[in-house]
């Protein structure tokens, strides 16, 4: 199945956001982090996704808002400010923190995020996704790739539909945290991207995440 960037889901979902908190039920004022509302930061990123690169598309609409970009030394410097943070805020929760270049990823696994065949973040985690919002608002020179990621049990649509809400809800939470919406593209994979076999229960539970990349802003 061809994997692609949520657009009308994506767009849908925040503007909903926009005017009830799907986690307090609560109603609340649109995110206008970095000047945008958080419905129209998604749409931007949806449009952006067409053709070239997502990542440098951002870093455009990003530097052209007046969010300085790096260069140089700057971006290895930053990326390890922002991978140390991760590293202690996250110690001892089950997310793991890993470095591969000028990018960092959190794998987040869904027995500690989601309930079985659910997309609604367990309150216990809110937490966890709240010390990941203070670190991405405090180094704002990055932009956030946010994947789904199932097993493969069950059919191949319901499993990429599952990883597109569930990567989706993590988004919207960092986002009505105040981070900049802009920063963030939202892509399901369903069950075509294991890290470990399908054949074993460990194995699926493995498979079944949640990932945050982190790339710098140049």
């Amino acid at each position: 199945m061809k994997m692609k960037l949520i657009a009308v889901l994506a767009a849908t979902a925040f503007l909903g956001a926009c005017t009830t908190d799907p986690y307090t039920g609560q109603q609340k004022v649109s995110n206008t982090a970095g000047g945008a509302a958080l419905g129209a930061g998604v749409g931007a990123l949806a449009g952006l996704a067409v053709g070239g690169s997502k990542v440098a598309q951002r870093n455009a609409v990003l530097i052209g808002a007046g969010i300085g970009a790096l260069a140089g030394g700057a971006i290895g410097a930053t990326m390890d400010r922002n991978e140390a943070e991760l590293r202690a805020q996250l110690q001892g929760t089950g997310v793991s923190v890993t470095r591969a270049g000028n990018q960092i990823i959190l794998n987040m696994p869904s027995d500690i995020t989601f309930g079985i065949d659910q997309d609604n973040i367990k309150p216990d985690f809110y937490s966890v996704l709240n010390s990941v919002a203070l670190v991405l608002k405090k180094y704002n020179q990055t932009v956030v790739d946010v994947f789904g990621h199932t097993d493969s049990t069950g059919s191949a649509q319901h499993n990429f539909d599952l990883s597109q809400r569930r990567a989706l809800s993590v988004a919207n939470y960092l986002s009505a945290q105040g981070v900049d919406s802009r920063r963030f593209a939202v892509t399901g994979f369903g069950k075509t991207r294991p890290i470990a076999t399908n054949d074993t229960p460990e194995g699926r539970a493995e498979n079944r995440r949640v990932e945050i990349q982190l790339s710098p802003l140049t």
